[in-house]
């Protein structure tokens, strides 16, 4: 079988941080609330990056699954039944996609993810996903000290309470100069400026 591998060449990259999630635990259920607004922004932020060429890349816990694959976990997760469905249904991977899977919180933690962005030629991150507090927080900061710029559309990331949901952005955008804008402001143009 002949496959064609896409390197894209963008100062930008976008992560899907952890939504891929059957979201199958204690406050999952509330999660949902704020995660399927959340999805539909990123389905939309999702192809305005692809218009301009910005590589997407989905970064998801393994869940303990050490036998896994990115498509056991999506097929797991789109399981009639499952919490997250609605959620991970609207945010299905396409084939140019990119996917790392990721063993703790941090997107950076163990995995390649800085090797691919190195070969992706990113320096500036998108992170978009589930959850604001911690995932995308950790993810984030990790990548601020990797000398990345960062962004974190505030409408495509979410919590399972508003207030953590503000308080871990307030704490990126003092913290990690990370820009907050919601994605529907986001500036493209001024974005992808070497």
């Amino acid at each position: 079988m002949n496959q064609t591998c896409i390197l894209h060449d963008s100062s930008a990259a976008l992560l899907l941080i952890d939504v891929i999630n059957d979201l199958e635990f204690e406050e999952g259920q509330r999660l949902v609330e704020y995660a399927l607004p959340m999805a539909r922004n990123i389905t939309q932020l999702k192809l305005e990056a692809k218009k301009r060429g910005i590589p997407c890349l989905y970064v998801n816990d393994n869940f303990g699954q050490w036998q896994s694959d990115f498509k056991h976990l999506v097929k797991r997760c789109t399981k009639r039944g499952v919490c997250g469905v609605p959620v991970a249904c609207e945010l299905l991977p396409q084939r140019d996609d990119y996917f790392v899977l990721k063993p703790r919180h941090s997107g950076f933690f163990q995995t390649p993810l800085d090797l691919l962005l190195q070969n992706l030629h990113a320096r500036k991150l998108i992170l978009c996903g589930l959850t604001t507090d911690s995932y995308v927080l950790f993810t984030a900061n990790d990548g601020y000290l990797r000398g990345l710029e960062i962004f974190v559309p505030s409408d495509c990331c979410a919590a399972v309470a508003k207030y953590r949901h503000m308080d871990a952005l307030g704490q990126m955008r003092r913290t990690l100069k990370a820009d907050t804008t919601a994605s529907l402001q986001m500036d493209f143009e001024q974005l992808l400026q070497k």
